[in-house]
């Protein structure tokens, strides 16, 4: 049962899946649509790749361009569908000042499915960039040193490394006044997950007290799986830490999120 300040609805768990896949149908036409919406998921990664690799490469990696190329890869595939995740929360906010959600909350679909349907429709943002990314990685050296079938897990784990953090996201967005506060609040939580990680530089030359930080930090847990799943190497202990923060990811912000967006219904 579910309550707003239009008539209560009841729907079954199977309506509610066919009313958010709809929903993000939805998404993905507007994407088709306004193609633009996908140039700040294209650029950033673009941009840092480059910018790491051929203006601070040679000091990070002492000359060893290539070997960086493959160790910088994974982690920035893990940054780009972090950073794009902060492009729902904007998106819904925008959404919440055309009365379009209203609309939805007058009609018989689950109060979930805008939210969900939503969520959905942004895989297409984490495919493209990470699409761009690689095409220009592979341009630039980089080499997956295992199967396709590590490939392609490789890949379903950063998309659902993407759905699990846009809750967070959609959480501020349903928060705050304007489509700006969105960007600035996100990038303010997310930088110190990407920055303070093992991206860009090795942990053994940080602080001991980041260098704590680092070793349980999502996107460096995340990043090493990546890097067993596409180089080669250890993946079941870092994946099992970036899947507890998946789920508690999940656990703490959609149930925010939907509170978030019904108490905007009253």
């Amino acid at each position: 049962m579910s309550t707003t300040g239009f008539a209560p609805i009841q729907v079954s768990p199977a309506q509610a899946v066919r009313h958010s896949l709809a929903l993000a149908g939805r998404g993905v036409a507007k994407l088709r649509k306004s193609p633009v919406q996908l140039v700040d998921v294209i650029l950033t990664p673009v941009v840092f790749l480059l910018m790491f690799v051929y203006l601070f490469g040679g000091a990070i990696a002492g000359g060893d361009l290539d070997g960086y190329v493959q160790a910088i890869v994974p982690g920035i595939m893990v940054m780009t569908v972090l950073q794009a995740s902060v492009g729902i929360g904007v998106s819904l906010n925008a959404d919440t000042s055309t009365g379009v959600f209203d609309r939805f909350r007058s009609m018989p679909v689950a109060r979930s499915a805008p939210l969900i349907g939503a969520v959905l429709a942004d895989l297409v943002r984490y495919v493209v960039s990470l699409a761009v990314l690689l095409g220009l990685a592979v341009v630039m050296g980089y080499r997956i040193q295992t199967g396709p079938v590590a490939a392609l897990a490789g890949v379903g784990l950063l998309l659902a490394f993407g759905l699990s953090f846009s809750w967070l996201s959609v959480y501020i967005g349903m928060l705050v006044k304007t489509p700006g506060s969105v960007t600035g609040l996100t990038t303010i939580l997310i930088l110190p997950l990407t920055f303070a990680s093992n991206v860009f530089i090795p942990t053994q030359t940080m602080p001991g007290w980041l260098r704590v930080w680092s070793d349980v930090n999502p996107v460096s847990l995340m990043s090493d799986a990546m890097r067993g799943l596409l180089n080669g190497g250890a993946v079941a202990g870092p994946l099992l830490g970036g899947l507890a923060w998946m789920a508690g990811a999940i656990v703490i912000f959609f149930p925010l999120a939907m509170r978030a967006y019904r108490k905007n219904a009253a």
